[in-house]
């Protein structure tokens, strides 16, 4: 006869979370990431912890919050409960219409890019990487029609360790792929004897990735860049804090340079350093010389 523990069993019966509970969960993961949890995502917010407290074996909601605050290995679960919290929807150029934008930019300004001085991009909030790689296909695309060695870097930021490992493996389970053409399939893959397709090493070396919290851009240099694509990022944040992070990110754009957001994710924003360029399906501006 097989005996289920008392803590096992207490998980399962765990009560919803309390207004309170939500409120300091809340106040923790805001003051943390600055990721908002909106009264309507409770659930989901609830779910999370769950999950991680069934790994951890944490019974009630204060415990495992006592846990991560004051524990001694507090700062190694809150990792990996940020990393479940902050999982996006991501694929392959995913919003095609703002890639055709990245496209079209990059071809217009072709002739900036050199050995010297390449091609900067940097993709805020890449997750597994996809949109990395995508951006980085694009660009080779567009430059090697000019320079066989073409000119760019691109560099992905996330919050999440676990996956920014994920995109420094580059492998991609071929359901990943279909929305990828068979030229890029063909140019910048490489299949794996396990069926899995894998980065190509030559585009790999065009890119970097780092770990890096939204809110602590203040911290990253000043590098300027040519593209900065914050798509599907902003809108886990309240308006202020979508404005301190733009104003972060104008600070580290190069003249003439791109700043692509998602569509609606901040409505009515104006900076005195930008151009808003007009478009259907994006919502883009341009650093002013």
């Amino acid at each position: 006869m097989n005996v289920v523990p008392a803590h096992s069993w207490s998980l399962k019966a765990l009560p919803d979370m309390s207004e309170q509970q939500f409120s300091l969960w809340r106040e923790l993961l805001e003051a943390r990431t600055g990721i908002f949890v909106a009264d309507h995502r409770k659930s989901f917010l609830q779910s999370s912890l769950m999950h991680r407290m069934r790994k951890v074996e944490a019974i009630s909601y204060q415990k495992y919050y006592d846990q991560i605050v004051h524990g001694p290995m507090g700062n190694i679960e809150w990792s990996k409960l940020v990393d479940s919290l902050t999982v996006q929807e991501t694929r392959f150029f995913r919003d095609p219409e703002a890639f055709d934008f990245v496209a079209r930019y990059i071809a217009s300004h072709q002739s900036r890019y050199t050995k010297k001085n390449p091609l900067d991009i940097w993709s805020v909030g890449c997750s597994s990487g996809e949109e990395v790689y995508s951006l980085a296909m694009v660009a080779n695309e567009i430059l090697r029609t000019f320079n066989d060695d073409a000119s760019f870097l691109v560099t992905g930021t996330d919050i999440s360790g676990p996956v920014l490992s994920k995109a420094k493996k580059a492998q991609y389970n071929p359901r990943r792929l279909e929305a990828v053409t068979e030229h890029y399939v063909q140019n910048y893959f490489q299949q794996e004897p396990n069926g899995f397709y894998k980065i190509t090493e030559k585009l790999k070396k065009k890119i970097c990735f780092a770990q890096v919290n939204i809110l602590e851009l203040d911290k990253v240099a000043k590098t300027p860049r040519d593209i900065i694509y914050c798509q599907n990022v902003l809108i886990y944040f309240r308006r202020s804090r979508r404005q301190d992070i733009l104003d972060h990110l104008v600070e580290r754009l190069a003249p003439g340079g791109l700043l692509l957001i998602g569509m609606g994710e901040i409505v009515d924003w104006k900076h005195e350093q930008l151009e808003s360029i007009k478009g259907e399906s994006i919502t883009a501006f341009k650093k002013r010389a």
